[in-house]
């Protein structure tokens, strides 16, 4: 990496670990993948119950393949064979986990989290239940505020994951969602009355109304009652959605 551009980097890192740090959630930086999984080794015990959420960052960093390392009680929501109903019953007895890993769909400079879900076990999780939540999210989710990570999600978040999932959604097709092809003086028909215009969030919640919509509940997680609890590692690499 260029070094001015190293610097700019290493200045936003430092911005959000600070944000993290007033808003009583652990953060820490990586260089880069390789680090994570000798990292998350540290943060684990052998024996302990982990669950995790719908990541591509996990994969990428190689964090699935270390949790069917037969260390620990590892609830895989990925096991081949698995019924809708026996992939439900994993969802729930992840509240009952010594660690929930994650990723997320945006960290902001102040040290928020926002993230989007369709089913929402992993909002869910994220908020209540497990004892410790681990986020690994790449330096490319960083965001100024939440309205550039409304936006962050609605631009590229989104419309990746519905292609990865292969879900029929407006954002699949045109890669962006509906509510930023709307007219700053008019409503795309189908779009629900929507407004919005490029380079503005809009409404939190507008979009499509396909049933294969991931977006159906938003979450922002600033000021945390229980500090440590939520732990993230920022790496130095661009991650995930």
């Amino acid at each position: 990496m260029d070094p001015n551009m190293r610097l700019v980097q290493d200045r936003r890192v430092a911005r959000t670990l600070a944000g993290l740090e007033r808003n009583r959630m652990e953060g820490e930086y990586l260089e880069s993948r390789d680090q994570v999984v000798p990292r998350i080794r540290e943060l684990l015990s052998d024996g302990d119950t982990v669950a995790v959420g719908g990541s591509a960052t996990l994969s990428e960093c190689g964090v699935l393949d270390h949790l069917r390392s037969g260390r620990y009680r590892f609830l895989d929501r990925y096991a081949p064979g698995l019924s809708p109903e026996q992939v439900r019953e994993i969802h729930v007895r992840a509240f009952s986990a010594d660690a929930y890993l994650c990723s997320t769909n945006a960290v902001t400079e102040q040290g928020e989290l926002y993230n989007v879900d369709g089913n929402s076990n992993r909002v869910a999780a994220i908020l209540f239940g497990p004892r410790r939540v681990i986020l690994v999210a790449g330096v490319n989710k960083i965001v100024r505020d939440v309205d550039e990570a409304i936006l962050r999600v609605k631009q590229a978040a989104a419309p990746a994951n519905c292609m990865r999932l292969g879900c029929p959604t407006y954002c699949r097709e045109e890669g962006r969602c509906l509510s930023l092809a709307v007219g700053r003086h008019g409503s795309t028909p189908g779009s629900g009355g929507s407004r919005g215009r490029l380079g503005s969030p809009g409404s939190l919640v507008d979009g499509c109304a396909s049933e294969a919509r991931i977006c159906c509940n938003y979450v922002v997680c600033g000021f945390q009652r229980h500090p440590g609890r939520i732990r993230v590692l920022l790496v130095g690499e661009s991650l995930g959605f």
